[in-house]
């Protein structure tokens, strides 16, 4: 071996040790973080509050609830910040989690009595799908709808790729621009990142690209990052894309950290999706009923105030504290980062000096659904729908995660996606649901016009021409 070869080996060596070292460094830090900065004790707003719940006669007062340091962290900040915890007669210490999988593993592994979980864990963990923990997961309600989205470094800007809403609706057009610079991208070029493996955002991920004519499973990897470190890693080219749920998109873009632009946001992808569940083992609430019972009801009141445009503004700011999601620019307003998927004066970015800010009521969904969605009698966003979660399985089954949609879907579904037991808990507050748990997803809700119909998630699945396991045609000359 030549001195120039072995130097050359021995520094990179070095590097990859120094990498090695930095990702763990990481990892402790975001331990620490979690230890250090969650929110606690009593704010004078809740102290003031007077409990209509005993706690005496709660069979577990004492709870730990995870958070992640996201802006869908807001209805648990202002549980706890306004005291809705403590009128439903709960002590809750916040604990602000690392990563999704941690707020994931801390419920299955018992170091929380509840956490957000994003959308398809609590299915994948019933199906068994392949990449997801497996455990018996359940959820009564959806934390909110919409509140993340796509970012693409600015290679892909330069490439010709530009937001999806700039393409209005040709997905031909934009995927011959896909095409074209995953065609440019040497192998280590072509990663793309999301906060968890086998749920909705990997499934978004995999969707576009199959929708623009590219395989997923063939053109690029896939690989799992925690929010707070999506811009740094794609300052840094660890990967050329990702998607993560708001204030992480927001800050990557120019005049702000100037790394990437939003591409999509996620409802662009799916109109209505459930994003976050509220996550229990399904052990918390047979053994805890009215302890489960004051804690969805505390989470739907936060939910409602989240959804009143008159508090949007206090939400975003109080999402800048660092027991939160910490984002505070160096200059501006102090909610910069927050806002734009708060109070919907959402701002795609880009690298050519135009404003593309786009004002809407639907950037995230905490509670009223805003008039450009379907409306059904009773319908708001706390309320899950178990047509849903049966759309999840069918894209578990697609990507190879289980080997077909179960033949006890509708069975699973209903263990894992309580709605009448969440009817039951809101109807003590007077709240009204749809008495339905099945609906029709409409063409025009999804980017690629495909509906989808939960009496026949096989059909559905089997008309995707990309997809795991799909036949294969040969033909012999």
């Amino acid at each position: 071996m030549s001195d120039k070869f072995s130097n050359e080996w021995n520094r990179r060596e070095f590097l990859q040790g120094m990498g090695a070292a930095a990702a763990a460094g990481m990892a402790l830090s975001g331990c620490a973080i979690s230890a250090d900065r969650s929110a606690k004790g009593l704010t004078e707003e809740a102290s003031a509050v007077k409990p209509v719940v005993d706690s005496g006669t709660l069979e577990k007062p004492n709870l730990t609830v995870g958070y992640v340091p996201v802006n869908d962290c807001a209805p648990f900040a202002i549980a706890w910040k306004k005291g809705f915890f403590r009128k439903y007669g709960l002590n809750v210490k916040l604990n602000r989690e690392a990563s999704w999988a941690t707020s994931r593993d801390g419920i299955i592994f018992g170091r929380l009595d509840a956490s957000p979980v994003v959308s398809g864990a609590v299915t994948n963990a019933r199906i068994g799908a392949e990449g997801a923990r497996h455990a018996p997961l359940c959820a009564a309600m959806t934390i909110h709808r919409h509140g993340n989205a796509m970012t693409m470094n600015k290679a892909m800007w330069d490439s010709g790729l530009r937001p999806w809403h700039e393409y209005n609706g040709n997905l031909e057009e934009f995927g011959k621009q896909f095409r074209a610079f995953f065609d440019s991208q040497p192998a280590e070029n072509r990663v793309w990142a999301v906060v968890l493996s086998s749920a909705i955002y990997e499934y978004f991920v995999r969707y576009i690209s199959a929708a623009a004519g590219v395989d997923p499973l063939k053109e690029f990897r896939v690989i799992i990052v925690p929010p707070p470190q999506m811009v740094t890693n794609i300052r840094i080219g660890a990967m050329q894309a990702y998607m993560v749920a708001e204030p992480w998109n927001t800050r990557a873009i120019q005049g702000n950290l100037g790394v990437g632009f939003t591409f999509v946001q996620g409802k662009e992808v799916w109109l209505g999706h459930p994003d976050r569940l509220l996550g229990v083992m399904e052990s918390f609430i047979d053994e805890n009923p009215k302890t489960y019972y004051s804690l969805v009801k505390a989470m739907v009141e936060a939910c409602q105030y989240c959804s009143n445009p008159e508090n949007r503004s206090e939400i975003s700011a109080l999402l800048t504290e660092r027991s939160f999601t910490g984002a505070k620019p160096k200059q501006g307003a102090i909610d910069k980062f927050t806002r734009p998927a708060i109070v919907g004066d959402y701002n795609y970015g880009g690298f050519d000096g135009k404003d593309r800010t786009v004002q809407s009521e639907d950037a995230t969904i905490f509670y009223d659904i805003p008039k450009n969605l379907p409306q059904i009698p009773g319908n708001h966003s706390t309320f899950m729908w178990q047509s849903q979660s049966i759309w999840l399985m069918t894209q578990a089954a697609r990507w190879g995660q289980i080997k077909e949609v179960p033949k006890n879907a509708e069975e699973l579904a209903k263990k894992a996606w309580k709605t009448d037991l969440y009817r039951q808990i809101v109807a003590e507050m007077a709240i009204g649901c749809p008495q339905e748990d099945y609906k029709v997803e409409p063409a025009e809700a999804f980017i690629d016009k495909k509906a989808f119909d939960p009496s026949d998630p096989v059909g559905y699945l089997n008309s995707f021409e990309i997809r795991a396991n799909r036949p294969q045609s040969f033909f012999q000359s």
